[in-house]
């Protein structure tokens, strides 16, 4: 894994014989994305969590499709994970906790998030299908548990209610990236600071 970060910016390249994939994040964009994972309902929900998250991402990724969509999904929350928290390098001056009810005509899910640099997930979710088109439903968790553990965050996403699957997972990851923007704006009274007693949000 290489990765590189700058400003609030930072790329990073994973390549494992299951997978090549290259994330490109912009913390302070304007929900700018670039797609292309060789999953289609994935890459719907990626461009989701860039546009409501305001992050700037790039995500390309070639993987083992032949077997199964799995490792592309899992590992391209592993390089997104990392490319967070590589551009957020000392989570310095972050606004840290926000939650968010998100609605989308039936459905309404909450997800809650701490960048506390001490990653957990808890998953209060379930699907009434294995599958939304060819998209296993299961690697919505997948994802975010990845993407939890390698961006240092805790993360709780709970859906309320809903009937429509796609909704479900829609509004999984439009809350996050709700609850993410929020939670990496600058706090103008952290005036830099670390929002920790212990002083330091890395772990």
């Amino acid at each position: 894994m290489d990765a590189v970060a700058t400003g609030r910016k930072a790329s990073v390249s994973r390549k494992t014989k299951e997978t090549s994939i290259d994330v490109t994040v912009d913390l302070d964009g304007s929900g700018k994305y670039d797609v292309a994972t060789g999953v289609g309902f994935f890459d719907h929900m990626l461009e989701q969590l860039s546009r409501h998250s305001l992050i700037d991402m790039t995500a390309k990724a070639r993987g083992d499709l032949h077997i199964d969509d799995h490792h592309t999904v899992e590992d391209t929350g592993i390089a997104l994970g990392q490319a967070i928290s590589k551009a957020l390098r000392d989570r310095k001056g972050i606004t840290r906790y926000a939650s968010i009810d998100l609605a989308m005509d039936e459905t309404l899910t909450r997800a809650a998030v701490d960048v506390s640099g001490r990653p957990f997930l808890v998953w209060n979710v379930c699907f009434s299908s294995p599958k939304i088109g060819t998209f296993d439903t299961e690697l919505v968790r997948e994802f975010f548990q990845a993407l939890a553990q390698n961006a240092g965050i805790t993360l709780h996403v709970t859906n309320h209610y809903g009937a429509n699957n796609h909704h479900i997972a829609e509004t999984c990851f439009k809350s996050v990236a709700r609850a993410l923007r929020s939670a990496l704006e600058a706090d103008p009274r952290q005036a830099g600071a670390v929002p920790s007693t212990k002083g330091t949000l890395n772990g």
